[in-house]
């Protein structure tokens, strides 16, 4: 790597804490993502954002995107020579690894794909889980420091295996007015058709009320800043479209024991802290040693990074923790609920237990959260600002409607009908109680 490539920084400023000497005021406040800093400004902000392109769609669309992204747009949607030139763009050993990837993301989300199930609950009586596709989907790619190809995939396989008929995909145009051609062949290679030139809150608005020329989605998906998850959380509330989760600005929490690599560990803080300033790391540790170690790394690794002027605004915000013990770590970390979870441990597996809320769990010193981006299999759309107590990351389920069915018999009804009066009964609802009765009457006549 050249270094005139490389950005000059200074040494990473990381605040280092010893947990037992906070209280619980200052626990907290460690523990506080930088984005919550900001909610305010940013939630007025997407606001006025969603309602301009409510008012004006394309006209809007055109106006938001020359203002925020520095570029003036004849056409939104990619044509079909973009894609062909993207197509002759992206070397052949990127493409190679987009396929590889792409194969794994499969693989892995048809394994855990849900069935659809029968159970004869009394006799007379079935009920069925069977599951649709949803109808209309919208993924959303983003590229604002740096393109992301590896979430064009992520989002659509598992739209593709779920067989969502119509899928839209928005990601912002560069300075050229172009889609960056990695992105569309991976939108390509997962069977997605319409892309838009549309980044931040604004895609999200037109793809969520079908503004302009962007077609109308039922739900919505993908990673992105503030922005992009605060306008998806707003229409979400007003009921104009179902949202996968919170995927907000990335972070990464490390515990990890006084045997883990050093290098390893300032390597998976680094490759979160360069996604934004907004980004947040953390490492617990119950080894003064190891933090000492981990502290000097990244010094030295973040002078040699590309984005390190990014990085280190994001280790800013980021905190270096001293535990006592591990079961304080996971203690810790299962309040805070991080995005990723790296456990570097010597026995890694046999820890897994005591975790209980995370995106997603990177097992060892060989298994860099950087894996799961790309291309071990799993998704990397995860739950983001502590809604991983909660939520789950996206998988093929995400893109599927379950719907229950019931069938009952003569038999079916004579038997259970009873039970259900006697609770519709109780319940004050007598026009329920009537539906049962009427029929269990006519069940009993026809016998």
């Amino acid at each position: 790597m050249s270094s005139s490539n490389v950005e000059t920084v200074g040494a990473p400023v990381v605040r280092r804490l010893c947990w037992s000497a906070l209280d619980a005021g200052a626990r907290a406040q460690a523990l506080a993502r930088p984005v919550q800093a900001v909610a305010g400004t940013v939630r007025k902000t997407v606001a006025n954002l969603i309602e301009e392109v409510r008012a004006r769609g394309d006209a809007a669309l055109r106006d938001i995107t020359q203002r925020m992204d520095g570029v003036a747009l004849a056409s939104l949607e990619v044509d079909a020579t973009e894609f062909a030139a993207a197509e002759a763009m992206v070397p052949a050993p990127l493409r190679a690894a987009m396929d590889q990837a792409a194969s794994r993301i499969e693989a892995f989300h048809r394994a855990g794909m849900a069935q659809p199930y029968a159970v004869e609950t009394a006799p007379g009586v079935v009920c069925e889980r069977i599951l649709r596709p949803i109808g209309r989907v919208g993924l959303y790619v983003p590229a604002g420091s740096a393109p992301l190809p590896s979430t064009a995939l992520m989002l659509g396989v598992p739209a593709r295996l779920a067989g969502c008929p119509q899928v839209t995909l928005c990601t912002p145009p560069r300075r050229d007015g172009s889609v960056d051609p990695a992105v569309l062949v991976a939108a390509r290679m997962t069977g997605v058709q319409r892309v838009f030139k549309l980044g931040g809150a604004q895609a999200i608005a037109a793809m969520a009320l079908g503004a302009g020329s962007v077609p109308k989605c039922d739900k919505l998906f993908g990673p992105g800043n503030a922005y992009v998850t605060e306008a998806k959380q707003q229409l979400a509330q007003t009921g104009a479209v179902a949202i996968d989760l919170p995927a907000g600005p990335s972070e990464v929490l490390v515990i990890a024991d006084a045997g883990a690599n050093a290098a390893f560990v300032a390597a998976d803080l680094l490759s979160q802290a360069e996604h934004g300033p907004d980004s947040q790391v953390l490492l617990l540790s119950d080894s003064v040693a190891l933090l000492d170690a981990v502290e000097r790394e990244l010094a030295a690794q973040l002078a040699r990074l590309p984005r390190a002027a990014i990085a280190a605004q994001a280790l800013s915000q980021s905190r270096l923790i001293k535990v006592e013990t591990l079961d304080e770590a996971f203690a810790i970390s299962n309040a805070y609920a991080p995005e990723h979870l790296i456990l570097a441990l010597r026995e890694p597996r046999a820890w897994l237990s005591r975790a209980q809320a995370a995106g997603s769990v990177f097992l060892g010193d060989h298994t860099p959260e950087a894996l799961g981006d790309y291309c071990s299999g799993t998704n990397h759309v995860l739950p983001t600002n502590g809604a991983a107590r909660a939520c789950s990351g996206v998988s093929v389920a995400s893109f599927q409607n379950a719907i229950s069915v019931q069938a009952a018999t003569r038999e079916g009804i004579a038997r259970i009908g009873p039970s259900a009066v006697t609770l519709a009964e109780a319940e004050g609802l007598e026009a329920h109680a009537n539906a049962l009765r009427l029929r269990m009457e006519a069940a009993a006549w026809t016998r």
